[in-house]
């Protein structure tokens, strides 16, 4: 594919409109509602992988650190500024919450997307549903109640919900502010307190709101944000005594450790990890719609989602016309600035993920796999993966049955409806697919046949803004966030009787 609609930007260039917050120099953690550096003094650099040009760094937070933040999160729960308040006024707080991120949204997703390269597009996307799902948790509190059972005329008996007590939240670079809001909203909303995570080389909005954060009203310790690398300030959040549950999005190998070294504290896990979703095509679908649908549904994000639908697979009798259609979708997304306006592809967040997409196009090669379209480095700086296409694939090739976490999609035929059933559940994934039928019954069969936790019936990647549960099948994951599943992870039941 060529650069004919965006080009990447200039290195050495001053890039437009980047927030202050993210311009070279140190930014500082939150702990206990003040901000400090490591206890070490060491730092981590972020790049720019758009430009590959310095950015803020953020502090090296290990096990010590982890302690602090773990012992100022449980000193606020038992605070009873935030222990004993009104299930009323928590709400309040959450809406407010959800009123900072509506106020600084654009700074926000500018600063996704110059830490870790997702176009504005995406990441406005992002805060818009950040927001909303505050406001969906927002009106939990008053309503967390349990029941009274009967137990006799002399007894009375009754549950209650009641929180954790200090959650620690590790989560992703693919998506810091579309990914965080599913498990600290519901995580406040029942009570808890937190210890935040992010990803080492997408830490800037996390901390950008933490500052936002000490303006509302939420009592200081009751949100504290950690920065660091996952073998260190990860490992020690997940191995203290003192966190309650993890609630962990990443790759499917880091959330086994993850579970592993929770258990030795027998802590809850929520996990939501890796996938390989199909996207099938009947031959009855609107190929104009399925061709936008699935071009965008292993290029979105460069790929880096954990939802892509990199398998496609198509029915026999249209492939040639779909594959045609495919192509020529595909040249709007073309890799590009994410700060430019119609940009739908920016580069890959890190040199290391370049790196890591790089290797398996040579393993697709090496295997017999045809590149139909891409297969390397787009332009000659910043971190931008071409756009790639790949067929005579086989189902046991690693690019069919590995998350590659790039641009890169496979496409491969199938005959009738159990066929296409067969194929899309020949992963050890479960995390979503799309069918694209204008048959109803066919896309009731699809939805209920595939093993995955989310199935999109004729569109592609619809997440929730709260309300609706999201998790996986098989390796995909543990629990589900968002709705009434997603906040019952953050309380656990207590079973009271009285002898009256």
């Amino acid at each position: 594919m060529t650069a004919a609609v965006s080009v990447p930007p200039v290195a050495g260039t001053a890039r437009r409109d980047i927030p202050a917050f993210v311009r070279a120099g140190e930014r500082m953690m939150w702990i206990g509602g003040r901000q400090v550096a490591a206890v070490s003094g060491r730092t981590l650099p972020n790049t720019d992988p758009a430009t590959e040009e310095a950015l803020a760094g953020v502090p090296r937070g290990e096990a010590a650190d982890v302690d602090a933040a773990v012992h100022a999160a449980r000193a606020a729960f038992t605070d009873p500024a935030w222990a004993e308040m009104s299930p009323d006024r928590r709400g309040r707080i959450l809406n407010q919450i959800a009123d900072v991120i509506e106020e600084h949204a654009d700074e926000l997703a500018t600063i996704d997307s110059v830490n870790m390269g997702a176009p504005r597009v995406l990441t406005t996307h992002m805060l818009a549903e950040a927001s909303e799902v505050f406001r969906y948790y927002a009106g939990w509190p008053t309503k967390l109640s349990g029941v009274s059972v009967p137990a006799g005329k002399d007894r009375m008996a009754y549950t209650r919900k009641e929180p954790l007590g200090v959650v620690g939240i590790i989560w992703g670079w693919n998506g810091p502010m579309g990914q965080l809001p599913g498990k600290l909203a519901p995580a406040l909303a029942a009570g808890n307190t937190v210890v935040l995570k992010p990803a080492e080389t997408a830490s800037l909005s996390t901390l950008r709101l933490a500052e936002l954060l000490a303006g509302t009203d939420l009592p200081a310790g009751v949100v504290n944000v950690v920065t660091g690398l996952g073998a260190e300030a990860g490992q020690a959040l997940v191995a203290h005594p003192g966190v309650a549950k993890i609630a962990f999005t990443g790759s499917t190998a880091t959330g086994k450790l993850v579970q592993r070294q929770a258990a030795d504290t027998l802590k809850r896990v929520t996990l939501e990890l890796g996938g390989k979703s199909p996207s099938v095509v009947f031959a009855d679908a609107d190929l104009d719609v399925a061709v936008r649908g699935v071009a965008a549904g292993f290029l979105g994000n460069a790929g880096q989602a954990c939802v892509a639908g990199s398998r496609v697979f198509v029915e026999e009798g249209i492939r040639e016309e779909f594959v045609e259609k495919l192509l020529k979708t595909m040249e709007a997304f073309t890799p590009g600035d994410p700060l430019t306006r119609g940009t739908l592809v920016g580069p890959l967040s890190t040199k290391a993920q370049f790196d890591r997409v790089s290797s398996y196009l040579d393993i697709a090669r090496e295997e017999g796999a045809n590149v139909v379209t891409g297969g390397g480095r787009f332009g000659d700086h910043g971190y931008f993966f071409a756009p790639t296409l790949l067929d005579d694939v086989r189902p046991d090739m690693r690019v069919v049955r590995e998350e590659i976490f790039g641009p890169v999609g496979v496409i491969t035929t199938f005959t009738d409806i159990d066929d296409a059933i067969a194929r899309a559940n020949d992963t050890d994934y479960g995390l979503a697919a799309s069918v694209w039928t204008t048959n109803l019954t066919t896309a009731h069969r699809m939805a209920a046949a595939i093993e995955a936790g989310t199935v999109w019936i004729n569109t592609w990647a619809e997440m929730s803004t709260g309300n609706l549960p999201f998790g996986g099948y098989k390796q995909s994951g543990l629990g589900r966030e968002g709705g009434l599943e997603g906040l019952d992870t953050y309380t656990q039941v207590k079973t009271v009787r009285i002898a009256l």
